[in-house]
């Protein structure tokens, strides 16, 4: 007999897919462009939410959808590790007057180890801090 699977419910995030859970930061994590030639870093943005596929970057200035970049990510406790990867612009929101929703880009992870994909899922499934009193 087959196992029971849940269906998603898009309130409960134990119910979604490990690509679809994502982590809110209590600070954003601020990500770097590194270039290949030399190795140089400059600031990208600042990342705002993170899971194994991908993340999103806070951004005047968003790169255009299809674009590709290194980028250097430093992940803070409990995974405590700088990662290197390729990442793709998957789709981006200008700045607008009087729009609700923050500008930025949607990265998606083109080369993230799979050992770091699964503690960022891990993490994403954890239940976050309750803030302080």
């Amino acid at each position: 007999m087959a196992a029971a699977t849940k269906k998603k419910d898009p309130k409960d995030p134990s119910t979604w897919p490990p690509s679809d859970r994502r982590r809110a930061l209590r600070r954003p994590l601020i990500v770097l462009k590194v270039k290949l030639e030399n190795h140089t870093r400059t600031f990208f943005g600042y990342a705002k939410n993170i899971s194994r596929s991908g993340m999103f970057i806070a951004s005047v200035n968003p790169e255009r959808p299809g674009s590709q970049y290194q980028v250097e990510i430093p992940l803070p406790e409990p995974i405590r590790r700088t990662v290197v990867c390729q990442c793709q612009v998957v789709w981006s929101r200008e700045y607008a007057r009087g729009q609700p929703s923050e500008p930025g880009m949607g990265l998606r992870f083109l080369d993230m180890p799979a050992d770091v994909a699964e503690a960022i899922d891990l993490w994403a499934r954890t239940p976050t801090d309750p803030p302080p009193a």
